[in-house]
């Protein structure tokens, strides 16, 4: 920039009070607009050095029409000081959004923050800028000055969305590359705006954006050192001196090993206070999972698996003398608990026989008979009560399949060609289950036993038909799995399962069937 020319700093607008436009009065000719203090004397520096940054600087060959006017923030600062300046351009930006009592002015702050990023040129807006994760589409792009320092320029098709992109420019674009990595998505927890049911969003933007900043950025001192740059796997490695996570995602996964002390008691107060069990599904978030780990080490009914053990997890919580069970996955995973915990006697089932399906498995297979009720029509035993997370359907993908007009065609087909077995994976609701049943016999698996589960059926009833569903990835492999068999020894396939070989599983391949 060139400071020969008087210039006059006004704050830009009543709305925004730690951004400020710079005006020259003189118009000289027109240069890009990175600041470059190259030029002033070194003593002056050492006396006095005010940094001026821009929220945004246009990426190269894409400036604005009018190069005389443009916001920035103005900081004044000591040498020493810079290298602690993304903490203090966050700590002001962070005071200035909680100076604004109401959200829907700190919206309108975020909103004023997006109108300050000038748009990526077409030549960014591509897939290898595109920042994965985020609700919106969002691109990021970032190169190193001559001082080595990270410039960064960004996009969004979501104004919310371009304001967080903003804000994280603001914070970080001219920083060090350590800089960059230091910040954590914890920094940024105090400029959430309030938006209403978009807690989580937020969150997952602001992590999202930072992560991809802080991989830009390792990848260009990579290049810079002439290293070739890569991304760790993900990996969280344990050793007696403690856990080192590897890669980024390892890295904000582990952060979640170490959850508020607060909270944990809270929580461990309360499941203790009432006598609650949790069972929860792997596919929890992190940090929940954190916590109850964490949770787990003074209460110890608290149980995180995949859904056929959450149930019998279960059973053993309410032999141990607790009388509520919660369960912290899909409405599928709370009928499992449900169904088990009254087949295990601890709830007593006065249904009307229109309200009760009872399954008869194949007696071949399971010599029983396994009753399944309806969820929510029960009348608890020993007030064991099971609760999901929320009053509203919480749904999952794979059970809804099942579910379909086009899944009921075919159990049709299935129904058609005796004799049949319905094999249905357990992620999926006990109503369809139940009515499986009426169109063919069914039983359920999980993806731990699917393979013996088919091939003792098949070794056990001669010319069975198998049709496996809803997971068609699943039954893609499976169908894979049974054909490279056919490439194995006689003995290597009795190490599988003693009745078959070669010539059976060759036999079988026609008669397995899978919703595609």
């Amino acid at each position: 920039m060139d400071f020969s020319s008087s210039m006059a700093i006004k704050p830009s607008s009543s709305s925004c009070s730690s951004l400020f436009a710079i005006s020259r009065t003189q118009n000289s000719s027109p240069k890009p607009l990175l600041f470059n203090f190259r030029g002033i004397p070194r003593n002056h520096q050492n006396s006095f050095f005010k940094s001026l940054k821009c929220i945004q600087s246009p990426p190269p060959g894409s400036l604005p029409s009018n190069p005389t006017s443009f916001s920035c923030s103005a900081v004044t600062l000591s040498p020493t000081q810079t290298s602690y300046l993304p903490p203090r351009k966050l700590s002001t930006l962070v005071a200035e959004f909680q100076s604004l009592l109401e959200p829907l002015d700190r919206v309108k702050r975020l909103l004023h923050y997006a109108s300050l990023l000038p748009p990526l040129p077409a030549s960014s807006r591509t897939d290898s800028n595109r920042v994965m994760g985020c609700t919106a589409r969002v691109w990021l792009d970032a190169q190193m000055d001559s001082e080595g320092n990270i410039r960064f320029w960004a996009d969004s098709d979501s104004e919310i969305t371009k304001g967080f992109c903003a804000c994280l420019v603001s914070v970080l674009d001219g920083a060090g590359p350590e800089e960059v990595l230091q910040l954590k998505t914890e920094d940024l927890a105090a400029l959430n705006v309030g938006l209403p049911g978009g807690e989580r969003s937020r969150v997952n933007t602001w992590h999202n954006v930072l992560i991809s900043m802080q991989k830009r950025t390792r990848a260009l001192v990579a290049q810079k050192e002439r290293k070739t740059p890569f991304e760790p796997f993900p990996s969280l490695v344990i050793t007696a001196q403690g856990i080192q996570p590897k890669g980024t995602y390892a890295e904000a996964q582990a952060r979640y090993l170490s959850p508020d002390k607060l909270k944990v008691k809270e929580l461990v107060h309360v499941l203790k206070e009432k006598q609650i069990g949790v069972v929860a599904h792997f596919y929890m978030d992190p940090e929940v999972q954190g916590i109850l780990t964490a949770a787990q080490k003074e209460w110890p009914h608290i149980h995180i698996s995949d859904s056929l053990v959450m149930a019998d997890s279960a059973v053993k919580m309410v032999k141990s003398g607790c009388k509520f069970i919660t369960v912290l996955g899909v409405d599928f995973m709370s009928e499992n608990v449900r169904a088990i915990l009254d087949q295990a006697g601890f709830g007593e089932i006065k249904l009307a026989q229109s309200q009760l399906a009872w399954v008869p498995r194949l007696q071949s297979v399971v010599d029983c008979y396994v009753p399944i009720a309806r969820y929510g029509t029960w009348i608890p035993h020993r007030n064991v009560g099971v609760y999901r997370m929320s009053n509203e359907r919480i749904g999952c993908s794979l059970a809804d399949a099942a579910a379909t007009p086009d899944y009921m065609n075919y159990l049709e087909s299935a129904s058609n060609s005796l004799p049949s077995l319905h094999v249905v994976y357990i992620n999926t609701s006990l109503e369809t289950k139940a009515y499986s049943h009426e169109l063919v016999p069914t039983i359920t698996c999980t993806s731990s036993n699917v393979v013996p589960t088919i091939l003792q059926a098949f070794a056990q009833v001669p010319d069975l038909n198998i049709w496996y569903g809803p997971d068609s990835y699943m039954g893609a492999n499976i169908k894979e799995l049974f054909q490279q068999m056919t490439l194995m020894t006689d003995e290597e396939i009795a190490e599988i399962h003693p009745k078959h070989n070669r010539d059976s599983i060759k036999s079988l391949l026609p008669r397995l069937h899978y919703y595609e």
